[in-house]
């Protein structure tokens, strides 16, 4: 089910701050930044190897990234993997009782994405995501 790891997003106060270390320090190069206004947060991908960082800061006070932020503080916040099919990983992964925030998928940044509860991942919340073909 499982073709490979697409990313791994991480929660920061300020992605401009946070560009200071991974693509200063680090090297890393930037290729991306969306708002993405439904979810309330601004995502920025970084390219490591054959997957990616995506660094995700809140645009408001209100929604899920704002209140990890509140709650946790800045860290990693879920693993992304890739998927040839969503529908059917989402369909497989509930008949073994995996608990599912999407049962359908909705659209993301870069493809079709879907979240399982982390109390069915020991505690990480998993993202999937089927890219177009």
């Amino acid at each position: 089910m499982i073709k490979k790891i697409d990313h791994i997003g991480i929660v920061v106060h300020s992605i401009e701050e946070a560009l200071q270390v991974y693509e200063g320090a680090l090297g890393l190069g930037l290729t991306d930044v969306q708002d993405v206004p439904e979810q309330a947060m601004r995502i920025a991908f970084l390219p490591v190897g054959g997957s990616k960082l995506e660094l995700v800061e809140a645009l408001t006070a209100q929604g899920g990234v704002a209140k990890f932020l509140e709650k946790r503080g800045e860290g990693i916040h879920h693993i992304c993997f890739e998927v040839d099919d969503i529908e059917a990983a989402l369909q497989d992964l509930a008949a073994q009782g995996i608990r599912l925030i999407d049962e359908q998928p909705r659209q993301g940044a870069h493809g079709r994405i879907a979240f399982l509860h982390p109390k069915s991942a020991h505690g990480v919340l998993i993202e999937l995501i089927e890219k177009p073909r």
